[in-house]
């Protein structure tokens, strides 16, 4: 739909000169044109979102069936919806003990948009009995008030004697002073309460984010040790050598140091073997020496053998 805007045109700023009279005219007539180009924008703006809500309910209609063969699979699983909800952070944080007993009964999951997708959607709660209410099916419904505002509505549970769990929930956090990040007090109390439909972020987190894939919840665990808490382990792991290395560095230098005194203790030998070396040369040339004055000697006795006596 176009807007249809109406542009304000600029005044005359009375100054008497034509040039700025003429130029302020100028420019009132580019900006009619700049407003005519985004009038026609926002008309294919407009039909591109009508036609793209066709094709989501076209496509609606294409996965319903697998849906339902999802939530058939899924009836095979004990517990496969509260143990997704759990592992669902913003969910978890307004699910008391309690509750999670009874959303142990929870067979079925279900969101349904209108045929009209922009008038609305419900979300259908499956039980199987149980001991907290009468009801087999709890639906939370969202919509357009008459006024054209958003507004919601749901099931009334019928509680068995002493089981009304927000009744339970509210004593509870009361006595125990206990304070929520979210604006709801539990899970049920979130169901049972229409104070602000325009912003339910419980509904929308279950409509866009669990309904299209429980399953991502439901091995969020198992897909933490995959991405995150083995890497953390092998860091964790990494930590610690680097610790044993620092330790090994810490040791080799003492050893080092130590190291540094046999070395000090080899020269010392080194020293004492290089004495032994010089004294046993020193005697080996005291030897040959010695041997010399010999030679000399018995040469000189020779010689006054063989003279004659005169």
């Amino acid at each position: 739909m176009a807007t249809n805007k109406k542009m304000k045109k600029l005044e005359d700023p009375g100054s008497g000169d034509g040039n700025e009279s003429h130029y302020d005219l100028e420019i009132q007539k580019t900006l009619e044109e700049i407003d005519g180009c985004q009038n026609q924008i926002d008309g294919l703006n407009e039909k591109a979102s009508d036609e793209i809500l066709e094709v989501e309910k076209k496509y609606n209609k294409l996965r319903k069936p697998y849906f339902q063969k999802r939530n058939d699979i899924i009836k095979r699983i004990p517990n496969f919806w509260v143990i997704a909800f759990v592992n669902n952070k913003k969910i978890a944080e307004i699910l008391e003990e309690e509750e999670e007993d009874a959303l142990r009964y929870l067979n079925k999951l279900e969101v349904e948009e209108f045929e009209d997708i922009k008038s609305g959607y419900r979300i259908n709660f499956y039980f199987d009995e149980n001991p907290y209410f009468e009801n087999d099916v709890l639906t939370k419904e969202f919509h357009l008030g008459s006024t054209g505002d958003p507004a919601s509505q749901s099931t009334v549970i019928r509680w068995k004697e002493g089981a009304d769990l927000t009744k339970k929930s509210k004593n509870k956090n009361q006595s125990k002073g206990r304070k929520r990040t979210l604006s709801h007090r539990s899970f049920f109390d979130w169901f049972t309460d229409h104070g602000d439909p325009s912003s339910d972020e419980i509904a929308e987190l279950i409509k866009d984010d669990m309904w299209p894939n429980p399953l991502q919840y439901y091995l969020a665990p198992d897909m933490d040790v995959e991405n995150g808490i083995e890497d953390e382990g092998e860091e964790m792991d990494s930590d610690e050598a680097e610790d044993d290395e620092e330790a090994g560095e810490e040791g080799d230098e003492g050893a080092d140091g130590d190291e540094g005194d046999d070395n000090i203790v080899v020269v010392e030998d080194d020293a004492e073997e290089e004495e032994d070396e010089e004294e046993a040369v020193n005697d080996e040339e005291d030897a040959a020496n010695d041997e010399d004055l010999l030679v000399d000697d018995e040469a000189d006795r020779e010689d006054g053998e063989g003279e004659e006596p005169e």
